[in-house]
């Protein structure tokens, strides 16, 4: 079987990330006012899209050899 589970997972990770990171940056301040001042959807969001980047590149190069 030639399915390799990180092509859906990092996909996945990249969309949410880019998705929670543009709330972080474009989203309302009072959010990270009640977070002690942490722009914790930025943050996360950057932590899935790293992730999720690093799935994908893992897929890309098994794939490729």
């Amino acid at each position: 079987m030639n399915f390799d589970l990180r092509w859906p997972v990092g996909l996945m990770f990249s969309i949410f990330g880019l998705i929670t990171s543009g709330v972080g940056i474009f989203g309302s301040q009072t959010l990270v006012a009640k977070s002690l001042g942490i722009n914790m959807n930025l943050w996360w969001g950057l932590f899935m899209l790293a992730f999720g980047l690093f799935m994908l590149f893992m897929a890309w190069r098994k794939h490729g050899s």
